[in-house]
């Protein structure tokens, strides 16, 4: 079963990277994950996405805007 987080877009960066601080205050860096690609799915700073962490918790991957 996999990690899922909920947080916030605090800045959006090249690359369809984001910032996104998470709800226990941790920040990390996402990128958009390839169905959000493919069916043009925008992110903008303030919207709520669910964020599938990697193994060192700094990085993940945008699954859900919500």
């Amino acid at each position: 079963k996999r990690l899922i987080l909920i947080g916030s877009v605090t800045e959006a960066l090249p690359g369809a990277t984001f910032r996104v601080k998470l709800e226990d205050d941790t920040e990390v860096l996402a990128h958009l994950s390839g169905k959000m690609r493919l069916n043009f799915i925008r992110v903008l700073v303030g919207d709520k996405v669910e964020v599938e962490p990697s193994s060192d918790k700094r990085r993940g991957r945008i699954i859900r805007r919500l």
